[in-house]
């Protein structure tokens, strides 16, 4: 069982992730409203570019603040990994389920929709980041449950292969589609790198998703859930010592 003081203090993240996924539901609702008036679907619109580049400043300025809440939050390295977990997580999910009860989106959990911007777009289908966020909650509660071993309690470098080789197979699978369709127009160099942001919003303006790569999918969950079963397991025999 977590601890008591814990328990607090995961809840009291989550209703700061909360707050934050209602914030974020509003904005998108504000851009949808203004580039999508019938509603949103693929192949996207073409946006002012300097509306473009304020939306990569708003991700990066809510990866800062998710990572501040687990330095805030947490008293040692494993509690602010935790933290930041479990708040990403409560914070992605109830981004949807604000965006449902806000404007009845998505239709369904495979509505294919724009997950993020950072290095290239990530495209997939709402149930994707979903699973995702479930698997770091169970990844969080683990590691936050065995803090009381202190240096023990941090994953081993088995434990971080695993959840690195995991990381590496979802964001090539969410990046996948939309890259393999811009390399039709640009070389890689220039997709990442170039200063001509409306030439990429021209290009991206015509792509429509055609699909999502479940079997690696499940395969980087499965690396993510080894890490975790390894973990508890590795974690157990100290207790029961």
């Amino acid at each position: 069982m977590l601890r008591n003081n814990s328990k607090s203090n995961l809840l009291t993240v989550a209703f700061f992730a909360i707050g934050m996924a209602y914030v974020e539901s509003a904005v998108v609702i504000y851009i949808r409203e203004i580039y999508y008036p019938e509603g949103f679907d693929f192949p996207l619109r073409v946006i002012d570019t300097h509306i473009a580049i304020t939306e990569l400043g708003r991700e990066l300025a809510t990866i800062v603040m998710l990572i501040s809440i687990g330095l805030l939050a947490g008293k040692n390295r494993i509690e602010r990994f935790s933290i930041f977990l479990f708040a990403f997580a409560i914070w992605d999910i109830f981004y949807y389920v604000f965006l449902k009860i806000l404007i009845d989106w998505p239709n369904s959990l495979m509505t294919m929709d724009i997950l993020f911007f950072i290095p290239l777009t990530w495209i997939g289908p709402v149930l994707a980041p979903l699973l995702n966020s479930l698997v770091m909650i169970i990844l969080a509660v683990a590691l936050l449950k065995f803090s009381q071993f202190k240096t023990k309690a941090g994953l081993n470098m088995l434990e971080w292969i695993l959840l690195m080789t995991g990381v590496a197979i979802m964001s090539y699978v969410y990046m996948e589609d939309y890259t393999h369709f811009m390399l039709q127009y640009l070389p890689v160099k220039d997709l990442i790198l170039t200063t001509d942001s409306g030439k990429i919003l021209e290009y991206a303006s015509k792509y429509i998703p055609v699909g999502f790569n479940w079997p690696l999918f499940i395969i980087g969950t499965g690396f993510h859930l080894l890490a975790i079963i390894h973990y508890i397991l590795r974690l157990k025999k100290l207790t029961i010592n």
